[in-house]
């Protein structure tokens, strides 16, 4: 590759999980740190990230067609971009990327990003990079300090997975579990607060197995984070996700009925509601376990919305192993929930599983499923009509003088008014729809 002119500006693109997204808002803080800026909406960027995901089917394969369109649209405008691949897909097939693909310049696995300033170096002498060591954890102490956010933000307190379920790459491509620092988490929260977020979402593959030492040496869990980051004055909300059922601690069910800042909501992905398919899944909990602890929650907090995951058709599911996941659905009454059609990941023990699903099995029973979950997520909200709470307004609606944000529940809901982003609006719940309710703006809260 000869030199490269350096880019003046850059758009980070992300997929997937709400770490991903963090992680995208870390690698735009490094480049902005070298003189870089976001490229307006609308209009090419001089370099381009392609912050990946490998979760869902043809992961890949999506990363080679977004290389392609930011090949051809550079062609046409006389000017291609530097293209990164960061992330999962990174991680798992880097060498093959950058044979397949010589468009790209660099590819950094998500335990490296904090490395991408010295890789667009060399990339501008005209040298490819790669890297997709898995160090632990220090990337966090090599990333800027965070000087802008939304009214709500994401902060990563814990990364990888050391459950291996057997359809799963996220121990392969995140490593091990680590926890970051207690210290570093209040700062970096304290930070975020400061920037304008009134709400924080705790971020990890397994967020409740994150553990450290408080201020005092004291060992804690992930409630205990959440009393301490509960201190700072203006912060307004927390949330945390993604919850594994087997880090689960009593004080993180009593956080939740003492913590006023705690939003009442639970995403505890279960997958399955059959113990066999579970068993299959390496998942270490049962559906009974599961539905005890959704129990026990209740009970800590009435009222808390329950979202969750499942797979449909993981290899060798019958149909009445399905039923018993309907059944489990029926039971919890989930307020929101993630369901897919079972896809084997290349290098997971699922995919060498005998017994393998055909679509055509699979996706009546997605869509029954899906169905399930539909029906009650309407009548969720169908039961907040005609209370009023708190919403936290993120952006514009489709409409003029129209607003859009979450209630305490993690609901959509829009209403007409004269506010701004980031306000607290006290807003009466007037209609619901099975994705978003309707508001009536009752009286502002100072944000």
């Amino acid at each position: 590759m000869p030199p490269v002119t350096p880019p003046k500006t850059f758009r980070v693109k992300s997929f997937g999980c709400q770490m991903n997204a963090y992680d995208g808002e870390r690698m735009a803080d490094l480049l902005s740190a070298q003189g870089i800026a976001p490229a307006p909406e609308g209009e090419n960027a001089e370099l381009v990230v392609l912050n990946t995901c490998h979760i869902r089917e043809k992961a890949a394969e999506k990363v080679y067609s977004d290389i392609g369109r930011l090949v051809k649209a550079g062609d046409e405008a006389g000017r291609r971009p530097l293209i990164a691949v960061a992330g999962c897909v990174a991680q798992a097939e880097g060498e093959e990327i950058m044979s397949r693909a010589p468009a790209v310049s660099m590819v950094v696995g998500p335990q490296a990003y904090h490395r991408l300033p010295a890789m667009l170096e060399q990339a501008l002498r005209g040298e490819r990079a790669s890297d997709t060591d898995m160090p632990p954890i220090a990337k966090f102490d090599a990333l800027p300090a965070r000087r802008r956010s939304g009214p709500s933000a994401f902060l990563t307190v814990q990364e990888g997975c050391d459950k291996f379920c057997t359809y799963c790459v996220v121990p392969y491509t995140r490593g091990a579990e680590i926890s970051r620092p207690f210290k570093d988490l209040v700062t970096e929260a304290e930070k975020l607060v400061e920037a304008g977020a009134c709400e924080i979402t705790l971020l990890g593959q397994n967020v409740n197995a994150w553990s450290g030492e408080d201020q005092a040496g004291r060992a804690i869990g992930l409630d205990g984070l959440i009393r301490a980051i509960a201190k700072l004055p203006d912060l307004q909300r927390i949330r945390y996700m993604t919850s594994h059922p087997t880090d689960v601690t009593d004080g993180l069910i009593a956080a939740h009925g003492e913590i006023d800042k705690l939003m009442p909501f639970l995403h505890l992905p279960v997958q399955s509601g059959s113990d066999r398919v579970l068993k299959a899944m390496n998942r270490s909990h049962t559906a009974d376990s599961y539905l005890k602890l959704i129990e026990r929650f209740r009970a800590a907090r009435p009222g808390i919305a329950v979202s969750g995951d499942f797979i449909v058709g993981f290899p060798g599911e019958t149909e009445a192993e399905f039923e018993e996941t309907l059944q489990l659905v029926d039971t919890v009454g989930y307020a929101q929930a993630f369901s897919f059609n079972y896809s084997p990941r290349p290098g997971t023990p699922a995919a060498s599983m005998d017994n393998h699903l055909s679509a055509q099995v699979m996706q009546p029973r997605l869509q029954r499923l899906q169905a399930a979950i539909n029906r009650d997520q309407l009548a969720f909200n169908q039961a907040s009509v005609g209370k009023t709470v708190p919403v936290l307004i993120e952006r514009r609606g489709k409409l003029p003088g129209q607003w859009l944000g979450k209630s305490p529940w993690l609901q959509s809901v829009w209403f007409d008014g004269d506010h701004a982003i980031g306000d607290m609006v006290e807003v009466e719940l007037i209609e619901a729809g099975p994705n978003s309710l309707e508001g009536r703006k009752k009286m502002a809260v100072a944000a």
